[in-house]
């Protein structure tokens, strides 16, 4: 294998692991809007579904959603150092 590869592979690698970690990232955040619909708005807004009411709700999904997401990947990462450490 000539560097030219190497350096291929590496660029390869991590560009599979950010698109991997984008892709979570975005699933944790849907995830975390589907959690945040079933919350009652009520007790908070006289409208829930006026627009100030809903960018609150974006603004906490996406702030949820990208923690889980850190956590998990975090996670992920943390266990595949693990792989050395048995072998």
């Amino acid at each position: 294998m000539n560097e030219d590869d190497l350096i291929d592979s590496m660029q390869t690698s991590a560009g599979m692991t950010g698109l991997f970690s984008i892709v979570v990232t975005l699933l944790a955040i849907i995830f975390s809007w589907m959690l945040i619909q079933e919350f009652k708005w009520e007790s908070l807004f006289r409208n829930p579904r006026s627009p100030k009411a809903r960018m609150l709700q974006v603004v906490l999904s996406v702030i949820i959603g990208y923690l889980l997401a850190r956590f998990v990947l975090d996670y992920w990462g943390w266990s595949s150092l693990l792989k050395g450490f048995v072998e």
